[in-house]
């Protein structure tokens, strides 16, 4: 095998995990300010994120995607970075996903926990920062880890739209060149398992280490 194609193979799964490392990081900030609103006492809040939520969840990302790369464009703005719009769009869609998550997390969380702090005269930030937050994040984290799973095969989704060129586009450069699909489609398939199985080891390593499911 030609090491230049290898390389590029090796350059996509970079940019493959470079783009999901960005995704959970500023998914996650956005995923976690939905979930404290989505249980904030304020009905207009948790309504305006819930509206949020259902309107990402039921859009394609493939559209979401089209949308920030071309949407700028369309508005007179300079054209949007590859990277920037695939990030921009799987912050968004991972946000809605994240949050519907954490927020389930939170409010797993006995009401006797709340009810405790309260009587302590914590205020609201103190009881969410000090008693929820630590155990809402610690049932969290099985689930969160099985979604960035997720997260990884949904970054071949790029390549289709803003041309992000990720793992999936470079193996299909790849066979186009040299017309030998299942040597590099086959290679591409390995490398996302590569990625993919120890995040999938992990999520059950914690959840049978958190015993999330008995408590």
């Amino acid at each position: 095998m030609n090491m230049q194609y290898l390389g590029s193979l090796m350059q996509g799964l970079w940019n493959t995990v470079l783009l999901s490392v960005l995704t959970f990081l500023f998914g996650g900030l956005l995923g976690l300010l939905i979930a404290l609103c989505r249980i904030s006492p304020s009905a207009r809040v948790a309504g305006a994120t819930s509206l949020y939520i259902q309107f990402m969840q039921g859009m394609p990302l493939l559209v979401l995607m089209g949308l920030c790369f071309y949407g700028p464009s369309l508005l007179g703005f300079q054209s949007v970075n590859p990277l920037v719009a695939a990030t921009l769009a799987m912050t968004l869609y991972a946000a809605s996903y994240l949050g519907e998550i954490w927020r389930g997390c939170l409010q797993s969380v006995p009401k006797a926990q709340w009810e405790a702090a309260e009587c302590l005269g914590f205020s609201r930030w103190q009881r969410m920062r000090l008693v929820v937050l630590p155990q809402g994040l610690r049932i969290a984290t099985p689930p969160t880890v099985g979604f960035m799973v997720q997260i990884v095969k949904n970054t071949s989704v790029a390549s289709l739209v803003v041309g992000f060129a990720e793992l999936s586009y470079n193996a299909k450069v790849l066979n186009n060149t040299t017309f030998q699909p299942f040597i590099y489609f086959g290679l591409a398939g390995l490398l996302y398992f590569s990625v993919c199985y120890p995040l999938s080891r992990q999520a059950r390593k914690l959840e049978r280490k958190l015993n999330v499911s008995r408590r």
